[in-house]
């Protein structure tokens, strides 16, 4: 039996709107568009199900409910990100912080009301870590990352 992974997918409830987000706001790639399905060049599939679909038969209102994940991006330019999301009035869920490791993240809500996080690369924040006067060592304590990644990092 060979079965890959290809990719995730989301489903959305209007296609334009969840492109417009994906493509415009946070500038993701199309790999392919099919209209009401689209895939990212990211590996994130975007699909607006159609009315007749199976999966419309109770779907959204039954096995949907789980809402305890989030799509995870990377940046490694965090503040054009938040200007991008402040130009577009996007809904957040928390404004730009520093988490407990050092690396900045905003949390935004996609036009599903899904739950998207967009970080520091790690390159990034562990050099932005360095330049604000950390050592290697005061760095890995804070992150956890290890001495050699963080070493070849900023050295």
């Amino acid at each position: 039996m060979d079965i890959n992974f290809h990719s995730s997918v989301l489903f959305v409830k209007n296609i334009e709107d969840s492109k417009a987000f994906y493509c415009n706001i946070l500038k993701q790639e199309i790999a392919t568009d099919f209209g009401n399905n689209i895939s990212l060049k990211t590996g994130l599939t975007l699909w607006q199900v159609p009315e007749w679909h199976d999966l419309n038969k109770g779907f959204y209102t039954k096995r949907n409910a789980n809402k305890a994940m989030e799509l995870y991006f990377e940046t490694s330019n965090i503040e054009e990100v938040v200007k991008q999301i402040e130009q577009n009035n996007v809904s957040l869920q928390h404004e730009l912080i520093e988490e407990s490791w050092g690396q900045r993240t905003i949390r935004i809500f996609d036009p599903d009301n899904n739950l998207v996080e967009i970080g520091e690369k790690l390159e990034i924040f562990i050099k932005r870590l360095h330049t604000e006067g950390l050592s290697i060592e005061e760095i890995n304590k804070k992150t956890g990352i290890p001495v050699k990644l963080i070493s070849d990092y900023i050295l």
